[in-house]
Formats: C-alpha cells, sequence, structure tokens
C-alpha cells in the first residue's frame, strides 16, 4: 500500500468536489459543552491552512485526511488517466469507483485533475503552491527535481511552504530508489521479527504499522511542527520522512532487550511478548479469545480473585517469577485452561466489573458496534 511511484503525470485543471464530505467534527470538544445551545465550537486548529496532496494509496492520503479533520483546506492532485491507484483497489463485486478504500482516505478533500508535464497545468500547480501552506508527495526520490518541483524550486514561489516528501528508505542513501511495501519496512527495522506466532515465525499483520505510524503518523507529526517554525520565521522546510527509519526509532522495547542481553528477545522470552502469564492471549470455548494484561501485581490479584485463584497471586514476575521460564510456562498452560472452559462472552461478562484489564479480542464487526466507538465508527464508513 506505500510503494514508491516513479509515475509522476498527474491531470484537469478545476478542482472538484469531494466525494467524502467535510471534515470530521472537532473530537476535543467537551460532551457537556456541545449539548448547550450557548456553546460555540472553536474554530479548528488548522482552519486557514492550505494543503496540496499529491500522494497515492495509503500513508500520503491519510495524512492529508489527518491535516483536514484538523480544519486544514486540503486539495488532492490526482493525474487526467487513472489517479490515484486507490480509487481501484479493494473494490467489492459490482461495486463502482472510486472503491471504499479512497472514500475512507480522502473525505475532506477537493480533487484537482493536472498533467503536472503540460504547461498550461504547471501554471495552475504553480498557482496552487502560491497560496499553500503544505505540500505532500509520496514519489520516489529524485521525481519531483525531475518534473521541475524541487523543494528549492517551490520555496522561491513560496518561502513559507512545508513539504513533505514520504519514502520507504528516505531521499539519500543506498536504498532511496528501492520499492518496497509495509512488510519490507517493518522487516527492515525489526519489527516484523517481533510480531511472531507461538513458534517464532512472523506473521503477517493486517495493520500497516510502517505506513499508518511510520508514514502518515510521522508526517503529521512533522508538518505540525514545521508549520509552527514557519509561521514564526517565515521560512519552511523540506521534510525527508522514511517510514522505514520512522519506525526502526520506534522499535523502543525490544532495544532495552537488545542492550541488557545482547539481541532482542524472541516470542515468549519477556515480559510483553509472552514471557509472562499475566499479559497474554487466551483461547476461550468458543475458539475466541480474552486478552489478560494485568501486567502490574494488583491488577493479577485481581484477576485471581475473579477466577476463585487465590493461590495464584504470588506468581508473579513482580514477586520473582522468572519470565519465559518453567514457572511461567506451567501457570500460562493452567491459565490457558481455565480460559478454554467458557466462551468469551462470558469470560467478558465475568470481567465486567472488575478492574484488572482483562478484555474480549473483538473483530472489527464487533467494535463497529461497541458503545466505545459510538463518536468514533462514522471513521471508518466510507
Amino acid at each position: 500500500m506505500s510503494q514508491s511511484s516513479d509515475r509522476s503525470d498527474t491531470s484537469d485543471t478545476s478542482d472538484t468536489p469531494g466525494t467524502s464530505g467535510a471534515p470530521r467534527s472537532d473530537r476535543g470538544r467537551n460532551a457537556a459543552e456541545s449539548s448547550d445551545p450557548s456553546f460555540t465550537a472553536p474554530q479548528l486548529p488548522l482552519a486557514g491552512v492550505v494543503v496540496l496532496d499529491l500522494t497515492r494509496l495509503l500513508p500520503g492520503p491519510l495524512a492529508g485526511m489527518r491535516l483536514a479533520e484538523m480544519g486544514a483546506e486540503v486539495i488532492k492532485i490526482e493525474d487526467r488517466g487513472s489517479g490515484d491507484y486507490a480509487r481501484e483497489m479493494m473494490l467489492g463485486e459490482g461495486e463502482a469507483a472510486p472503491s471504499a478504500f479512497w472514500r475512507l482516505l480522502n473525505r475532506g478533500k477537493t480533487v484537482a485533475r493536472l498533467d503536472l508535464k503540460d504547461d498550461a497545468d504547471r501554471t495552475t500547480f504553480l498557482g496552487h503552491v502560491a497560496r499553500a501552506h503544505v505540500l505532500l508527495e509520496g514519489f520516489r526520490p529524485g521525481v519531483m527535481a525531475r518534473l521541475g518541483f524541487g523543494y528549492e524550486t517551490l520555496a522561491r514561489h513560496r518561502p513559507s511552504l512545508v513539504m513533505a516528501s514520504i519514502s520507504g528508505y528516505g531521499q539519500h542513501g543506498p536504498m532511496s530508489q528501492a520499492a518496497g511495501h509495509d512488510i519490507n519496512y517493518i522487516g527492515y527495522a525489526g519489527v516484523l521479527d517481533q510480531l511472531c506466532d507461538a513458534g517464532d515465525a512472523p506473521i503477517v499483520p493486517n495493520f500497516q504499522i510502517g505506513d499508518l505510524y511510520g508514514g502518515a503518523q510521522a508526517a503529521v507529526q512533522a508538518v505540525l511542527a514545521a508549520l509552527v517554525s514557519a509561521q514564526r520565521t517565515g521560512r519552511g522546510r523540506w521534510l525527508d520522512i522514511s517510514m522505514t527509519h520512522e519506525v526502526f526509532r520506534s522499535n523502543l522495547v525490544p532495544a532495552v532487550a537488545m542492550h541488557r542481553q545482547g539481541r532482542a528477545p524472541r516470542a515468549g522470552d519477556d515480559v510483553l511478548n509472552g514471557g509472562v502469564p499475566c499479559y497474554q492471549v487466551y483461547r476461550t470455548q468458543d475458539g475466541r479469545y480474552m486478552a489478560v494484561g494485568a501486567l502490574e501485581l494488583k491488577f493479577w490479584q485481581t484477576l485471581c480473585d475473579v477466577l476463585g485463584r487465590s493461590d495464584w497471586k504470588t506468581r508473579h514476575w513482580s514477586l520473582g517469577q522468572a519470565v519465559g521460564a518453567e514457572d511461567a510456562r506451567t501457570l500460562q498452560a493452567e491459565l490457558a485452561a481455565v480460559f478454554a472452559s467458557a466462551t468469551q462472552a462470558e469470560w467478558t461478562a465475568r470481567f465486567a466489573h472488575a478492574d484488572c484489564c482483562v478484555t474480549p479480542v473483538l473483530r472489527l464487526e464487533e467494535a463497529m458496534a461497541h458503545p466505545l466507538f459510538a463518536e468514533a465508527r462514522e471513521a471508518l464508513v466510507p
């Protein structure tokens, strides 16, 4: 979902309304205040900020949408032909483009079709740049410069412009021109190695850590900081957002183990990767799962009370139980047998009022219906 592209033709000069509606409301607003008819909602924090979004697929479009949700005017620039590849991706049977994938990532934006190799469209694009505060792009490193729109060129038209270039491996270095996807980025960063099953084999996560965190979130964070600087100094900057490097920099907990013992932990070797019974996922009678996060002793002892196993209360890593050792594995097996004796719904009800961090592992369709997400579920409705 995040492959850098050499394609740089983008077309149609007129802005057209985005198909996904206006930016979402400010979720920081107090609920009690919002129900007061005399309450005036505050202006969204990025109101007045103009963002040009030249990106495709997942990381850049999500970054642009997050800025739109904060009030920015986001103009998504696509080519005259197929446009963003996401328009045709993951279409349901009989579903017309644009896909739900594209719609989920581009709500609150307007769309401009521009061919950046056409003289008239290049002039139109520079007109957009002249009033923009932020430009997001995700072409393969060097493409913007070859188009004649490198940062130095754009900064002459708009000195305060913040340009974020999102790529797999950074704008410079031996892998800058390499193609990649999320699985490659987290693989290089030592993260995929930590997402392992009980047999210590890496899984294929359906949550794109490199794209979502290393690309979109890192870009938003850097853009917001650069906007503050530009507002203060009048000078923008070029942001090099390498998804692989951003994920690598955040691989903190395995790094602690590496510095302690000379290597990253294997599955079941450490506190947070299955080495203690109080922090584990357990299968229920109906083939579902419960997430046990009773990491602190007080939570573990409350869990023991709920299960009627006061004899387990001292078998905890904080009281000297060796992580990943025989007693931890034995107790984990005992706990697995207990959770296998009832359904997920029964365990959820049993722990509903117990303050010990034991919760169901929900499927997305269940999470969508859960009261917890009553005000957030619209984020996943295309």
